[in-house]
C-alpha cells in the first residue's frame, strides 16, 4: 500500500505545544531509559500491523494520549488488536509506560513525538480505529490552523482508516466543539456521523473509559462532548 501524502503542509506541520512539564521521578525516568525503546514505534519505514505486531490484526491510533489511561483500558480490552499511541509530552509518556507495566500490556507500541509523523507512515487503510481525545483546543483565532481537526489530518486520517473505520473525537471546549463539527461537515463525503441525537455526544459508549482529564472537566463546570464518525 502507498503512503499518503495530503496537500495541505499549513495543518501538518506541528500541532502541540511545551513537551515536558514538572521533573520525572526516579522510576519514571527508568521506563523511558528501559521499557520506552522496547515499545518504541520504528523511526523509520512503514508502521504497520505486520511490522509492529508479526501479523494482520486490527490496528487503533491513539494521537496525544495524555496519560495514557483511555489507551492502557482499550490494549487491556482488544488483546488481539494493536495499538498505536503517540504523545509529546514526556510526563504523559512516562505515566503511559506506568501504565504498560502495570498491565503487563505486549499489544501497544509508543512514539513520543508528533502523531502526525507516525501516522504518515502506516499504509493507507490499515487503521481501524482513530482516536483524538480532549486535544488542545487553540482556543485563539490566529491559531486555529494548528488544530488536528483541520482539513488536511482530516483527509489523512481518511486515508489511513479502512471502510467501515471509525474515528473518535472528544472535547470539552465549546469552540473547538463547533469548530470540529463544521470541520466534519466539509467531509460528510467521507465520513458518516454516528449520532442520532444529542444524546449521542453526552453519553459514552460501550469500551470508551472517561479520562481523567473529563472528569476534571466535568468538576470544573465543562461538558465533555464525545463524536464518532464512520469512514464510508
Amino acid at each position: 500500500m502507498t503512503s499518503h501524502k495530503p496537500g495541505d503542509p499549513l495543518t501538518l506541520n506541528r500541532l502541540y505545544g511545551r513537551s515536558s512539564g514538572h521533573r520525572l521521578r526516579q522510576g519514571q525516568s527508568a521506563l523511558i531509559e528501559a521499557l520506552l525503546p522496547q515499545i518504541a514505534v520504528p523511526e523509520e519505514g512503514e508502521v504497520s500491523a505486520i511490522r509492529l505486531f508479526g501479523d494482520q490484526r486490527p490496528l487503533h491510533f491513539e494521537i496525544g494520549f495524555g496519560a495514557g489511561e483511555h489507551l492502557a483500558y482499550r490494549v487491556d480490552l482488544l488483546p488481539d488488536h494493536g495499538f498505536i499511541g503517540c504523545e509529546p509530552f514526556l510526563n504523559g509518556v512516562a505515566t503511559a509506560l506506568g501504565h504498560v507495566r502495570d498491565g503487563h500490556l505486549a499489544n501497544v507500541r509508543l512514539h513520543m513525538g508528533d502523531a502526525l509523523d507516525v501516522l504518515q507512515r502506516v499504509p493507507d487503510g490499515g487503521l481501524s480505529f482513530v482516536y483524538l481525545l480532549h486535544p488542545d483546543p487553540w482556543p485563539k483565532a490566529r491559531h486555529a490552523k494548528r488544530r488536528m481537526v483541520n482539513d488536511g489530518p482530516i483527509d489523512l486520517i481518511a486515508a489511513k482508516l479502512r471502510p467501515g473505520g471509525e474515528f473518535r473525537v472528544a472535547t470539552d471546549d465549546p469552540t473547538y466543539l463547533n469548530w470540529a463539527l463544521m470541520v466534519m461537515q466539509r467531509h460528510v463525503a467521507q465520513f458518516d456521523w454516528l449520532a442520532e441525537g444529542s444524546k449521542d455526544w453526552l453519553t459514552y459508549p460501550g469500551g470508551w473509559p472517561e479520562t481523567r482529564y473529563a472528569a476534571k472537566a466535568r468538576r470544573e463546570g465543562r461538558t465533555p462532548h464525545q463524536l464518532r464518525y464512520r469512514l464510508r
